[in-house]
């Protein structure tokens, strides 16, 4: 392997745990009810698209965070893959056990899995959009 192969493996790798840690800081967050670091760990452009299809504008999800319309109570990872980095965009799948109150119903666990896409703007890795299913 040549030194430029090297370097762009290294910068991959690099990259993909910035991206991993991206996710996990995200579920923290919803959990801690941090607003802050949601605001600035993911696009303000950004939309969540639910497991029932309703696909939430990003400052509304925010909004449904702070008021404990969407409680989170904790997350458990179980699994990060398909973690795929396309020069400034990326994308990975995350699996977790997700204990939370949406909207009235539960609380409840979910085996939650979260499509998330991202961006590079400035250098910095950004969550830019996020599509909630389950898993088995």
């Amino acid at each position: 392997m040549n030194s430029q192969s090297q370097t762009s493996l290294s910068i991959n790798q690099n990259d993909e745990e910035t991206l991993k840690n991206l996710y996990r800081e995200m579920n923290q967050a919803m959990v801690d009810r941090d607003i802050d670091t949601l605001s600035r760990i993911i696009t303000s452009d950004s939309s969540l698209v639910h497991m029932t299809g309703y696909v939430q504008p990003i400052q509304e999800w925010f909004d449904d965070v702070a008021s404990e319309e969407m409680k989170y109570y904790s997350w458990q990872e179980e699994n990060i893959k398909d973690v795929v980095i396309n020069g400034d965009t990326a994308s990975l799948t995350g699996q977790s056990r997700v204990r939370a109150r949406i909207w009235g119903a539960g609380p409840s666990t979910w085996p939650l899995q979260m499509k998330v896409d991202f961006v590079k703007e400035n250098g910095q890795w950004r969550i830019s959009n996020q599509v909630a299913s389950t898993y088995r």
